[in-house]
């Protein structure tokens, strides 16, 4: 992947799931912590990351899958740290439909499906993790939408929704 570059798959939800996603990752910002995490584009869970070379297939490849999949409901209910330390996350339960969504893409093998709210050093995730707690209540939402965006820089290419 050519300059640090690839195109990733994202799966997208409804907008009250968003903006209560959202709103948790905010009152992070608003008591100071920043992260390195990829900020002004929807809460996701990633679903697989490709080469740049292969834009206009993908392209084709999410429309297709979309008007293929009907939209499914998440469930909500932990918060989770990855074993580096460096990323903190709302994570749904992972259920057939999402499963299935995945494989479409690519493998579910050592694949945790998760919303990320902060990326920093693991003493800066130990002190965010008590605001994130406080925030957070169990919930259901809904997947929606595909998103095809590359990055680095970010850039929107597509936004498709799912069958309602």
């Amino acid at each position: 992947m050519a300059d640090n570059k690839a195109l990733y798959i994202l799966a997208g939800y409804d907008d009250e799931t968003e903006k209560y996603l959202a709103g948790i990752q905010n009152k992070l910002y608003l008591e100071g912590f920043e992260g390195w995490q990829t900020r002004n584009i929807p809460m996701h869970i990633t679903l697989e990351s490709f080469p740049t070379e292969q834009e206009e297939e993908l392209i084709e490849r999410v429309k297709k899958v979309a008007s293929e999949t009907s939209s499914f409901e998440v469930t909500f209910n932990h918060v989770g740290i990855f074993h580096d330390g460096n990323t903190m996350f709302i994570e749904p339960n992972t259920n057939a439909a999402l499963l299935k969504l995945r494989e479409t893409f690519g493998s579910s093998y050592h694949w945790t499906p998760h919303t990320t709210m902060l990326i920093e050093k693991p003493e800066v995730i130990c002190q965010a993790l008590p605001h994130v707690i406080s925030a957070f209540d169990p919930f259901k939402g809904r997947v929606e939408v595909l998103h095809l965006y590359e990055f680095f820089p970010t850039r929107h290419i597509l936004s498709v929704p799912l069958l309602p």
